[in-house]
């Protein structure tokens, strides 16, 4: 072809078409993936930005699926030609690393781009689109700001948004580092998307002036595993094995004995379940001291050393407690798994993320992706936050809690989360008992918070207690959150009120009462978190809890204009003392509602009166 052929324009047009994200659906269609859940994330966003909503949070489950989604964003955001779309990540080389890779290899154009890779003087910003990746550390965001040079319109993905980024100076009225760096590369007319498992610190922060009521919610996958299945409401019938530890102690055998058990779950699924040989891991949890990852380390070394060495005094011992085990947890089959131990005890890789270089050796992809049958992680705070662990089989987790434990970290260490359905009866996860029901409390207090907010779609209740903190305290803004209001409310519904009274008058404990209650109007009307909730706060047994007759709200005066009777809600909440009825129920922390108006429509209203605070953005 001569040059006097070539008609660049015209090939240029021809190219134009921004396909990108359906490109990107396409490819998830052919590996089977779900792709509706994405698109109505996708779709919502979209939206929001065209309604000039600038500023909001898409919310998710822990490790459902979020980076997937992020990417088909980010496609649909080039195809509506934004020209730089930044994403931010927590200031860890890891997850940058797991998350740009992941990124990059979807076939995104233009490639992500590192910060770093960008600020060479000859790389010119220009017009062009670009993707950029960057951590959450105070001179690589200025060094990206200093490149980017005042443009316009940036777009900011923020991972893990609720860390770093809120405001961690609200209240005395300056501007933590992080988040001012991220507002600036905002400007007066960038975009802010939140991406979080546990938002309620942008929520009581407002974080960059996020608005609650345009958050989009991330349904999690078919295959996926959370809080149902690892902290459900019943404990009796769990479809994995959950094995307390003491609550006080840390000797070395139960780390031992977690690795023994993992190794034989390991060794059962490779040698009569799996056609193809897979590679596991054990995630042991303990603390996040870098002295602490060492001597554990060293244990599991001495482990797998005494099993290589038949000279070695323990080694002996140690196979016959592991053969004890598999016994006794797959009878039949415990020689056939010390043959595949013998075989391949030396096919472990040990990796201890968070800690000194010389001890990890081994590269931290190994430990998120495992390549060997016995893999074992070590790790403190990088391993509680954004890290997927795919394979994880094993769980152990024991750090310790010198205070309150605080709602939005815990929710993130829940690292056993994600897609383990395939393997979900031969999961382990090894804690101490008192620790578990924190944690279970962790997430009934979070799923409360966020059932309030869909049901009665106004801001969302946080709940903390006495154990349990809802976010950090310096991240609240006190002018702008209501506090100890605690009163809670749910979908609304047609009433049946000879039904419910019936219910009410019944004979039975205020525990069975709600729980009938609940069974009748369903779980958008009365969620049996709400119940589980209840049922952990009984200091004075059965009279803890009032279970009130139905009421018209028909004579409630509206002074202030804050009352619509159609949907039941007020502003300022609805029980009082007249509501709690304290001369009949003296003694009751729990106080049940039915609350109907004209219109025969009605919603169960919850107060809490005692140690547990309902925190709330206020009304603007």
């Amino acid at each position: 072809m001569t040059p006097s052929m070539l008609n660049l324009p015209g090939l240029k047009e021809q190219t134009a078409s921004n396909n990108r994200y359906e490109r990107r659906l396409a490819k998830l269609v052919a590996s089977k993936q779900e792709t509706g859940r994405i698109e109505s994330v996708v779709n919502d966003a979209i939206e929001n930005i065209k309604k000039n909503k600038k500023s909001f949070v898409i919310y998710g489950e822990p490790q459902s699926g979020k980076t997937e989604m992020m990417i088909a964003l980010t496609a649909k955001l080039l195809d509506e030609n934004f020209k730089i779309i930044v994403v931010l990540l927590n200031d860890s080389v890891q997850l940058l690393g797991q998350n740009l890779d992941r990124f990059q290899r979807s076939g995104l154009s233009p490639s992500p781009k590192k910060f770093n890779e960008i600020l060479s003087p000859e790389i010119k910003i220009g017009e062009h689109q670009w993707v950029i990746f960057c951590k959450k550390n105070s001179k690589d965001l200025q060094k990206l700001i200093n490149k980017l040079n005042k443009k316009r319109e940036i777009v900011i993905i923020d991972d893990e948004a609720d860390y770093a980024t809120p405001n961690s100076k609200i209240n005395k009225r300056e501007k933590s580092k992080i988040n001012k760096l991220t507002e600036d590369i905002i400007g007066k007319d960038g975009i802010y998307i939140g991406v979080t498992a546990t938002p309620a610190r942008l929520d009581l922060n407002k974080t960059h002036q996020n608005q609650n009521e345009h958050w989009v919610d991330f349904p999690a996958h078919q295959n996926y595993t959370g809080q149902d299945v690892f902290f459900p409401i019943d404990l009796s019938n769990l479809p994995y094995t959950l094995t307390f530890l003491p609550d006080h102690g840390d000797n070395p055998k139960y780390i031992r004995e977690t690795l023994f058990s993992f190794m034989v779950n390991a060794s059962y699924l490779n040698s009569s379940i799996n056609e193809e040989e897979k590679n596991y891991s054990l995630l042991i949890h303990t603390s996040g001291k870098k002295a602490d990852h060492v001597v554990d380390y060293k244990l599991i070394v001495k482990v797998f050393e005494a099993l290589k060495d038949e000279n070695n005094t323990n080694h002996q011992k140690y196979y016959l407690r592991i053969w004890e085990i598999a016994k006794a947890r797959y009878p039949g089959h415990e020689n056939q798994i010390i043959k595949y131990i013998i075989v391949n005890c030396d096919r472990n890789n040990l990796v201890v993320m968070n800690s000194d270089k010389e001890v990890n050796a081994a590269d931290n992809r190994t430990a998120t992706d495992p390549t060997a049958p016995f893999t074992v992680i070590i790790g403190g705070n990088i391993v509680s936050r954004g890290v997927t662990f795919n394979n994880l089989l094993s769980m152990f987790f024991t750090r310790d809690v010198q205070h309150k434990l605080q709602q939005d970290t815990y929710i993130q260490r829940a690292r056993m989360f994600g897609s383990r359905n395939s393997y979900l009866k031969y999961f382990e996860l090894t804690i101490p008992k008192s620790l578990y029901l924190d944690w279970q409390k962790c997430f009934i207090f979070h799923r409360l918070s966020l059932e309030s907010r869909k049901q009665s779609e106004t801001s969302p209740v946080w709940l903390d207690g006495d154990r349990i903190t809802a976010v950090a305290s310096n991240s609240i803004d006190k002018t702008n959150v209501a506090v100890d209001r605690g009163e809670m409310s749910f979908a609304i519904f047609d009433l049946d009120e000879v039904a419910i009274t019936g219910i009410i008058k019944g004979t039975e404990s205020p525990i069975q009462k709600i729980k009938k209650l609940s069974h009748f109007l369903g779980q958008e009307v009365f969620p049996d978190y709400l119940i589980n909730f209840i049922e952990s706060f009984l200091p004075t047994g059965n009279s803890s809890v009032a279970v009130h007759l139905p009421k018209s709200i028909a004579g409630y005066k509206d002074k202030l204009g804050e009352l619509d009777k159609a949907t039941i809600t007020r502003s300022r909440g609805f029980i009082g003392n007249r509501e709690l009825e304290k001369d009949k129920y003296p003694d009751a922390v729990h106080h049940i509602n039915v609350l109907y108006n004209e219109s025969n429509k009605a919603r169960i209203f919850y107060k809490y009166e005692g140690n547990v605070r309902f925190l709330k953005t206020s009304p603007k």
